[in-house]
């Protein structure tokens, strides 16, 4: 099997040969491109650092300096250090496929000032060994009230009401037809009999009430009710979503695998939110499997937080869609409307929690949630 070559390898054989006048208009040539480069790296407002395998730091633009504080000299500094609350291993591992996934996450940093930072890991295509972190100050989005938060899903409605008609139109036609010929049964006792009558009657009934739960979970998704915290045990709450989307999970052909930890202690949540949250991460899962596959969820605890993770099977997401997948209104799915991204944030966001995202275009994704145990979930929830 052929070793693909890198920038170097195959700037090195152009470079033999040629002749010394040629090398010298190449030099000078690469001189210029570097000198727009840098120009064009250090007017954006994203930070740029490029790292290596070993996660050392091989270039870095003007913001990424002043979002992280570096130093001049970085041959004893790792991104591990600057990024810290990041599972580095598992994003790049110690082999060349694993470093291939793309990544998002938001970490807190403390110098030069605190700050939340959002960051994406996007592999070079050019170099397999080294990959681009993009940074993105989100502090004043973080600082965001609740209130404020809530008036951006309001800003759904107007692109909800379409789907929501539809999904109303269908048991309202129904319930309209059924009540026309209860009507006529009334007039004309021959009509049908009363046996037929009572089916049709269970069947009104069930039409109102899905009616009830498209109208009710509609209000839920654009008018979130304060949260009432108490202990709750993620696991069960977990366990209670698979079972309530058993049969979409099964008609997808979906296997879901479960691993928790011996000890999981309780956090402190509300519980309908989180179920709210589980039930959006998973029904993303199940529906980026197209042709069935395999849901394997995590749950383990450390010293500072209770961890869960659900990593699928499906097809990924691209870079531009890791960038994005959190905007309001943005979906991937056609038919989506991008506000269950909007709930998994928002109740993260509630509760504290960092979430991120790891994924192999092609080979699925791995969606992360951390909860903070103990002091330091009520210093976040002060702080945001």
């Amino acid at each position: 099997m052929a070793v693909k070559k890198n920038f170097l390898d195959r700037f090195s054989e152009r470079f033999d040969d040629l002749d010394a006048g040629s090398r010298q208009a190449y030099i000078l040539r690469l001189a210029k491109d570097k000198g727009f480069l840098e120009t064009v790296f250090n007017s954006i407002e994203e930070g740029v650092l490029v790292v290596d395998q070993n996660l050392r730091i091989r270039y870095f633009n003007r913001a990424a300096k002043k979002l992280l504080g570096l130093p001049e000299d970085l041959s004893r500094i790792r991104v591990s250090q600057l990024l810290r609350g990041v599972n580095w291993r598992q994003i790049i591992l110690e082999d060349e496929e694993a470093w291939s996934r793309l990544a998002r996450q938001e970490v807190e940093i403390l110098y030069p000032e605190k700050r939340f930072i959002q960051f994406y890991l996007v592999p070079l295509p050019e170099d397999t060994k080294l990959a681009a972190v993009i940074l993105r100050d989100v502090t004043e989005h973080r600082k965001k009230t609740l209130s404020e938060l809530e008036s951006e899903t309001v800003k759904a409605v107007s692109q909800l009401a379409a789907g929501v008609a539809h999904e109303i139109g269908n048991p309202l036609n129904s319930l309209y037809l059924n009540l026309q010929i209860l009507e006529q049964s009334i007039s004309d006792p021959d009509v049908m009999e009363r046996e037929e009558m009572e089916d049709m009657l269970r069947i009104c009934k069930s039409e109102v009430e899905r009616l009830d739960s498209i109208i009710h979970g509609f209000l839920t998704e654009i008018r979130p009710a304060v949260p009432v915290f108490e202990p709750v045990d993620l696991r069960e709450i977990v366990v209670d979503v698979l079972k309530f989307m058993r049969s979409e999970v099964e008609a997808r052909q979906v296997e879901v695998k479960c691993s928790w930890a011996a000890v999981l202690p309780s956090v402190t949540g509300d519980s309908k939110q989180l179920k709210q949250a589980f039930y959006n991460i998973i029904r993303n899962a199940v529906q980026a499997m197209t042709n069935g596959g395999t849901l394997e969820i995590f749950g383990y605890a450390d010293a500072e937080n209770w961890v869960i993770e659900f990593a699928d099977s499906g097809s990924g997401v691209d870079s531009e869609r890791l960038r994005s997948m959190f905007n309001a209104f943005e979906t991937g799915r056609a038919g989506g409307n991008g506000i269950g991204t909007m709930v998994i944030e928002r109740v993260c966001r509630t509760h504290g929690a960092d979430f991120g995202i790891v994924s192999s275009p092609g080979r699925g994704l791995v969606f992360q949630v951390k909860f903070p145990l103990g002091k330091r979930r009520l210093r976040l929830l002060g702080d945001s």
